[in-house]
């Protein structure tokens, strides 16, 4: 009861004439509501006379249809047409939501060649609020003429108006108001000999609105003043497939071990995969286990105190990936069978010149302390651009910057793609993640080197290490390094090292008591 007289509360403001019709909810509202219920409820009491003063509806068929019911409502009616039907107009002439009308479609076409389907584009203009508003009260100018009336009145109070500013201008430039200044106070009157008008846009409005006409250009005026607008609804054109029938057998969703036992499966029509289908939207995402370890490395390069460099060039000279690394060009690791070569652009042309000349006075002729390679370098070799091979490349343009920049002591790391043209196999990949450390300082030594892997392998839970000499072009001396795996019961490898060769460092133009030691991993391994 006390719903009732809450009802009879928020029902005292309401109001029941003037154009006011029943929603199918105000019937069902009324349905529960008993006539003696209505005694000391007087503002539920004239509702529900109200209410009763109207007829009822019936519900139509279309009203009735399910998601399940719609196919077959479907299928009925394109076999009483030949040409089949626009879907846009159907959904109008039933009165019925178009995606409901598209959903019954989509599951009409599961069934193969049933019913054929083509997209069609259909332009709608629709009202905006604005054009809504002016179609319910009329238009702006329409407004201000009535507004000042037969006598007119002053600017000022028509400017107040929400309709005032535009509604001046538009009634004016109509012809049925102007500005009077004769008496002082500027006025806004009606012009002689115009007593009455017509709402010509209310009207135009009105039209669209019911879907009716107007022409070209007057829509055009109206999409300029933004009363309306212009959207395009997408629609399909369904016609009669080669297997049409209106007597459709509802699919199996499932093979059940029953179907099975009995054999009734090869008498049953089964609902084929949407493959299209999107599925269910996964509501949380995961790191790629790669980069988990990729973060877990740079969380412990930065507690030691490394700096990140740069490593956004994946297209390298051979110049910076080879010749600055004091490695001969007629190195087999140069060879289009180890090398990735790019064809465009195809070479580079700008290096740091005095730089230049350095590293190939080094590898042709020898210098600080080394006797060079002897052989006739080429600038054209050293041009050829490549999809680097290491990441100590970008150790070598940050070293060279650093010499630039007046020396002083560093911790770089980086860990990026590099590729190889490698055969594939276990152990060996095209395009994989560097892990790479440099450190530069003063009287560094390989000692020194051996404490770095310690701890860093050490972060990772590696403590059983082991070191072995081995050769590198631009590095010596230099170690691979060795962890005992007690899964494989064996000693493997998982990097190599040393110390950065006077050949490279003093080219740069590093000070000669500067050591620079690296190492580099593979992330995949």
């Amino acid at each position: 009861m006390g719903d009732l007289d809450e009802l009879d509360r928020l029902l005292q403001d309401q109001a029941y004439v003037n154009g006011f019709t029943p929603s199918d909810a105000d019937f069902r509202q009324k349905s529960l509501i008993n006539s003696s219920q209505l005694k000391n409820r007087p503002h539920l009491a004239r509702w529900y006379h109200h209410i009763s003063s109207f007829e009822q509806p019936k519900p139509s068929e279309i009203s009735k249809m399910t998601a399940e019911n719609l196919p077959q409502r479907v299928l009925d009616h394109l076999a009483a047409i030949p040409n089949g039907f626009n879907s846009i107009e159907l959904a109008k002439e039933w009165n019925l939501d178009h995606q409901k009308l598209i959903g019954a479609i989509k599951s009409l076409q599961t069934n193969d060649g049933v019913i054929e389907a083509k997209d069609v584009t259909e332009k709608k203009t629709e009202l905006t609020a604005e054009g809504v508003q002016m179609a319910q009260e009329g238009s702006h100018e329409f407004r201000v003429f009535e507004f000042v009336g037969a006598d007119g009145c002053a600017q000022a109070d028509v400017s107040k108006q929400p309709f005032g500013k535009v509604g001046i201008s538009k009634a004016m430039a109509a012809g049925w108001v102007a500005v009077d200044k004769s008496g002082g106070a500027v006025r806004v009157v009606r012009k002689p000999g115009v007593a009455d008008v017509v709402d010509v846009v209310r009207q135009q409005l009105e039209a669209l609105k019911t879907g009716g006409c107007v022409s070209d250009k007057e829509k055009a005026e109206l999409k300029k003043r933004k009363l309306i607008s212009e959207v395009n609804i997408k629609g399909v054109k369904v016609t009669k497939g080669p297997s049409f029938t209106t007597i459709l057998e509802k699919p199996e969703l499932d093979l059940t071990p029953e179907m099975i036992a009995s054999g009734s499966w090869k008498s049953k029509t089964f609902k084929k995969y949407n493959f299209e289908a999107l599925g269910v939207v996964p509501n949380s995402g995961h790191l790629h286990p790669l980069m988990k370890v990729r973060s877990e490395f740079r969380q412990i390069f930065f507690s030691m105190g490394f700096t990140e460099m740069a490593t956004n060039r994946y297209v390298e000279s051979s110049f910076w990936n080879f010749d600055a690394l004091f490695q001969p060009q007629q190195h087999p690791a140069r060879d289009a069978h180890d090398t990735f070569f790019v064809s465009d652009p195809a070479i580079s042309t700008k290096f740091p010149e005095d730089y230049l000349e350095r590293v190939k006075t080094v590898h042709s002729k020898g210098g600080y302390g080394s006797a060079g390679y002897n052989y006739d370098w080429k600038i054209e070799e050293a041009q050829k651009n490549v999809l680097r091979t290491h990441t100590t490349a970008v150790s070598a343009r940050q070293l060279y910057q650093l010499a630039q920049e007046g020396f002083h002591p560093a911790k770089l790391f980086s860990i990026d793609r590099v590729f190889r043209n490698e055969t594939l196999d276990a152990t060996h990949l095209a395009e994989f993640h560097q892990v790479e450390g440099v450190i530069a300082e003063k009287n560094l030594s390989l000692s020194h080197l051996i404490g770095i892997f310690t701890e860093f392998f050490k972060k990772l839970g590696i403590t059983n290490l082991r070191f072995k000499p081995t050769y590198n072009p631009y590095t010596e001396p230099s170690m691979e390094i060795f962890a005992y795996h007690s899964g494989l019961a064996k000693w493997v490898e998982i990097g190599n090292s040393g110390m950065f060769r006077p050949e490279m460092l003093l080219p740069m133009g590093l000070p000669p008591d500067v050591n620079v030691a690296g190492y580099g991993l593979s992330l995949e391994r």
